[in-house]
């Protein structure tokens, strides 16, 4: 009988767990949604982003269907992947949150402006739904965003990782953002008046000056490998290019017209965790004039012989960038009129006491200064992002310093990780439209992603 009592106690236990599980809060919907519901598109090609409020546990078809406006699918323009009957298949891998499709202009295209494309998430997988932004016309010209809500896609490929792999610059009034592995170039070559030379400080390159001129005379003999180490409380300020952007205060000096007063470098093309490559991965670079462009002469340090790589100025970019291993100009940024903020990891500076040392930081925020972007920040004690508006302008100091944001945004020790909530931001672009700026999370600790953050902006001003 005490048996029977035991079971039946257990049974009810049993029952009474199961519908305490059963009376759990189930969670949220998981939307399908584009980033924006507007987008302007200028040059060669575009990405489009469809995020979802979470990861899903399996592969999950999205379709999205598209209606061009004076264009013609082949002809004018192709996608990635390619369409059929008018729809692009995607499908979300298990463990990620978004998905992606491109968009490329067929070479040779000239358009007027007024060409467009409507896409429309039609369908998805269950249990996903279509959020809200279900919708997104692309419009082949500039546009001026009233603003939106975005996820810069720092992470490359499925690895997340807390120093991403890309930097991303963001456009505002297009509502575009452009991902660029940070390993995919190692030198900028300036397109304006100066002939100026960076290197790839969102890489933690860092470079020294030889004595020489001639760049086969130089080999491992002409410098100590160590004295190239960057970050992790060691190196110098004069291994990398400034912080805030400043092109008079570049490793490599300006570059001269006159050949013999220009030095022999030796660049460690990635590191600033305090390492330096083999001496087999340094290279040695010299750079001369060639009329009004560049002419880069470049060899692995303990190579005899040199190969040469001719550089053109194009005005309507802030740099022509290169690969060294690729031995070419790879595109990087783009047209200096078309981006406003760069997110991501990159060579800064700090202090342990004993004057600023070089050091690494991710999730740094630059403005692009050399395209007059400018920005200031505001705290919320003198007002709220949700009431700023275009009459609270007066009185508000604008900075052309490239890292007039940098790290002030959010916090990472002292045991707190997390956006800073007492502060926003105002960008002015090229164009002078202002834009009031606040992030919304970057980290677990504040419900975001790291390599992944959040952030809104809107129109405050629209420029003349």
């Amino acid at each position: 009988m005490k048996k029977i009592v035991r079971s039946l106690l257990l049974v009810a236990f049993l029952g009474t767990f199961n519908a305490c599980s059963d009376d759990e809060p189930p969670l949220p919907d998981n939307l399908a949604a584009f980033e924006s519901t507007e987008k302007g598109f200028e040059g060669e090609e575009t990405e489009i982003k469809i995020a979802l409020s979470r990861a899903v546990d399996a592969a999950t078809a999205i379709s999205v269907s598209l209606t061009p406006t004076q264009l013609t699918y082949g002809t004018e323009f192709t996608t990635i992947p390619a369409a059929a009957n008018n729809a692009i298949t995607l499908s979300v891998p298990a463990g990620q949150s978004s998905v992606f499709f491109k968009i490329t202009k067929k070479t040779g295209v000239l358009l007027d402006g007024d060409e467009s494309i409507q896409f429309k998430i039609s369908s998805v997988g269950t249990p996903v739904l279509v959020g809200t932004n279900s919708s997104l016309k692309l419009s082949f010209k500039a546009i001026i965003s009233e603003g939106t809500g975005i996820q810069l896609n720092g992470i490359a490929g499925t690895e997340p990782g807390s120093s991403a792999a890309n930097s991303v610059f963001l456009d505002l009034s297009s509502n575009a953002q452009t991902p660029v592995l940070r390993d995919s170039w190692d030198l900028g070559f300036f397109n304006g008046t100066d002939f100026r030379v960076t290197i790839n400080g969102t890489n933690g390159a860092s470079a020294l000056v030889t004595t020489k001129t001639d760049i086969n005379a130089v080999s491992d003999k002409d410098f100590v490998g160590d004295s190239l180490a960057v970050g992790q409380g060691v190196g110098k300020l004069a291994l990398v290019d400034d912080a805030a952007g400043d092109l008079t205060k570049t490793v490599i000096q300006a570059v001269s017209a006159t050949d013999a007063d220009n030095k022999v470098y030796i660049l460690n093309r990635k590191g600033g965790s305090g390492s330096v490559l083999a001496t087999t991965d340094l290279y040695k670079i010299l750079v001369l004039r060639k009329g009004a462009g560049y002419t880069l002469q470049y060899a692995k340090v303990n190579e005899t012989t040199f190969k040469t790589l001719d550089v053109t100025k194009d005005a309507a970019y802030n740099f022509e960038f290169v690969s060294l291993e690729k031995g070419a100009t790879v595109d990087v940024e783009p047209a200096k009129d078309r981006w406003d903020l760069k997110w991501g990891y990159s060579m800064y500076f700090t202090n342990f006491g004993t004057g600023l040392i070089p050091y690494g930081f991710s999730d740094l925020v630059f403005t692009n200064s050399l395209a007059n972007v400018e920005a200031a920040e505001v705290l919320t004690s003198a007002a709220t992002y949700d009431a700023f508006a275009e009459s609270n302008l007066t009185g508000i100091t604008f900075s052309k310093a490239a890292d007039a944001i940098g790290s002030k945004w959010r916090v990472t020790s002292g045991g707190t990780v997390g956006v800073k909530t007492d502060r926003f931001y105002l960008i002015k672009d090229p164009a002078g439209n202002i834009y009031k700026l606040r992030f919304v999370s970057f980290h677990p600790n504040d419900g975001g992603e790291r390599g992944k953050p959040k952030l809104e902006y809107k129109l405050v001003k629209k420029g003349a």
